[in-house]
């Protein structure tokens, strides 16, 4: 007698309600003597490149767990988006997929409202791999004016390691420097973005000795320490932040940051040198132009 499928198929519900919503004729496929809509099971694993007996089995609920490999190419076959692909894996897998690194791109005008709304308090969006592509007003100035550096060289890493004004607002630039390679280590790993980092660590190997002795260290840290940054601002001077890292909806390989000021007149404070900012061709007060360059 062949085995029953189980009573609670959901990976197996997902799957014909995904394949019920495409559209044949839009694979090339005849329409004529069609049951029920969308693709065939044996259509799906054709695009799939798996065999049609397996793929029914995993809609019925029998035959075991799939590989990851097996569901990308499910999830390839069936159109699926990022969020229906990592919803696939955790019906299938009870985990989400391995992340896919995608980097250079901006961020809608929604995430940057989002960041504007966080002021008096800095805050940026930083990729993966550390670089830097969207930022608010308080983090220009008391973070770093990244519209000043050309969009290659937006990098947390390279500015720390390679631009001696890094090192002139580092209370503790050492232990800012090891907290830093740790937390990146990390967040290369969790996105699966090794191979796009390789050409600035070899970079900063090859500039910086003291980056290529800490990296050696294969030490690995979360984000913020203990939570608080002492920066030595050159306008402000002595700004304290409780440091927190968020993960963005939808994008596994971006990190929100934001600096929270400790106390109320570090935001006040802030909140005026973000006054002083200048309109669109207007020149910037002198507290302005002085303002910025921390990092991390």
């Amino acid at each position: 007698m062949a085995a029953r499928p189980p009573a609670d198929n959901a990976l197996g519900r997902y799957l014909r309600d995904r394949r019920g919503k495409l559209d044949p004729a839009a694979f090339g496929l005849p329409l004529t003597r069609r049951r029920t809509p969308g693709l065939r099971r044996e259509e799906v694993a054709q695009r799939a490149n798996i065999s049609p007996t397996w793929y029914s089995w995993l809609e019925q609920g029998r035959g075991g767990a799939p590989s990851a490999d097996v569901l990308d190419r499910i999830a390839s076959a069936l159109m699926l988006t990022d969020i229906e692909r990592e919803h696939l894996f955790l019906l299938a897998l009870g985990h989400p997929p391995s992340a896919r690194y995608r980097g250079g791109e901006r961020v809608s005008p929604r995430l940057q409202r989002v960041l504007d709304a966080l002021e008096p308090s800095p805050a940026l969006i930083r990729t993966a791999t550390w670089d830097v592509i969207a930022w608010n007003r308080a983090a220009t100035v008391a973070v770093n004016d990244y519209a000043l550096m050309p969009p290659g060289q937006r990098n947390v890493l390279r500015f720390l390691f390679l631009d001696p004004d890094a090192r002139a607002v580092q209370c503790d630039w050492e232990g800012a420097a090891r907290l830093v390679i740790g937390a990146f280590r990390l967040d290369v790993a969790r996105a699966g973005a090794s191979a796009e980092v390789q050409s600035i660590v070899d970079e900063l190997s090859r500039q910086s000795p003291e980056f290529d002795a800490m990296w050696r260290e294969n030490e690995v840290h979360g984000h913020g320490g203990d939570g608080t940054k002492l920066l030595r601002h050159p306008v402000l001077g002595p700004l304290r932040f409780e440091l927190s890292a968020f993960a963005v909806d939808g994008r596994r390989d971006l990190s929100m940051i934001v600096y929270n000021p400790v106390s109320a007149g570090d935001a006040e404070r802030i909140a005026a040198l973000i006054a002083a900012l200048p309109r669109a061709g207007e020149v910037p007060d002198e507290p302005a132009r002085q303002a910025a360059p921390a990092q991390y």
